[in-house]
């Protein structure tokens, strides 16, 4: 039976909440390490973490906010983030379930918005985008972080497939100038690039979303057959693990 695309996202991640906040690509990184420095000089009111997913980003702002909402499509990840910060102490964190086109608070809500590894994951990215302009205060500061594909088409194509076969709800990651595109046209400035390389150890990351022995199977022959250039970009390893493209963007 064919699901709703936020419920097959619901299905994808409820399951694997607290695998996302035990996570170490996650919960480390030169990404988040700038998303808390640019917390810490901005000392922003009110902060969103934007598709919070483990809720790295909420914890990285916290202490530089007096209030954090950390806001999910999944209740079963906000409900994991919300222990997890009781746990750690972070009682300025508050969360709320809603998807990222269609945020229920009002115009020009937070001084502060981060949105790290999740707009992949969405079914409209630029309406998503226009809302995270919306509820951003004038001369308010966003960051978004994700994968980025990569400009040759068949290294686009591979990865493209990879996460589709590594889990389902996976829409496409943009290239830069897409997100450079799309940015533009949702009325933000961009103020900064950033771009980087992450590993992505294969068992690690298809534990995470608790892919089939199957997709598995079809991933690693992809890889295999794929050609010099391709293998070449992603740094395929003999046990499947590769490295993907990344981008932090600070717009305003």
């Amino acid at each position: 039976m064919t699901q709703h695309h936020d419920s097959l996202v619901q299905t994808q991640f409820g399951p694997g909440a607290n695998a996302y906040i035990a996570s170490a690509v996650h919960a480390h990184g030169a990404d988040l390490a700038r998303i808390a420095a640019i917390a810490a000089t901005h000392a922003p009111a009110h902060a969103l973490d934007l598709g919070c997913g483990g809720g790295h980003v909420a914890y990285a702002m916290a202490p530089h906010a007096a209030r954090v909402t950390a806001c999910d499509l999944s209740p079963d990840m906000t409900a994991a983030v919300a222990a997890e910060a009781a746990r750690r102490g972070l009682a300025n964190i508050h969360t709320c379930c809603a998807a990222a086109a269609s945020l229920p608070f009002a115009d020009a809500t937070f001084d502060m918005l981060a949105c790290r590894f999740s707009a992949h994951h969405w079914q409209d990215v630029p309406a998503g985008l226009r809302e995270a302009r919306r509820v951003l205060r004038p001369g308010g500061v966003a960051v978004f972080a994700d994968v980025v594909a990569p400009p040759l088409a068949a290294a686009d194509t591979h990865l493209q497939a990879v996460e589709l076969l590594r889990d389902p709800s996976h829409v496409r990651d943009y290239r830069t100038a897409e997100w450079r595109a799309m940015l533009a046209e949702a009325g933000f400035a961009i103020a900064a690039v950033t771009e980087g390389r992450l590993r992505m150890d294969f068992a690690e990351w298809t534990a995470r979303m608790r892919t089939t022995p199957q997709h598995a199977a079809a991933i690693r022959s992809l890889q295999a057959l794929a050609s010099r250039e391709v293998a070449g970009h992603f740094a395929i390893e003999p046990d499947g693990s590769f490295t993907i493209d990344t981008i932090l963007l600070e717009v305003g």
